[in-house]
């Protein structure tokens, strides 16, 4: 059985895929886990950060 990713682990690799240059190695790692939860919560908070990112780009150039 796996063990569990760590927090940065999980950074990373939410990172990579967001951006599509997720090793195939580092892809098979993250499947391999048993629990998805952790890269879930990171996924989304990774997507909101995004966001707001783009959001605040934005009116600063509008402005």
């Amino acid at each position: 059985m796996p063990s569990n990713p760590s927090l940065w682990q999980v950074i990373k690799s939410v990172a990579a895929s967001a951006i599509g240059v997720q090793s195939s190695k580092n892809y098979e790692q993250d499947f391999a886990t048993s629990n998805p939860l952790p890269f879930i919560i990171v996924g989304v908070i990774f997507v909101i950060c995004f966001i707001a990112a783009l959001v605040v780009w934005v009116n600063y150039m509008l402005a």
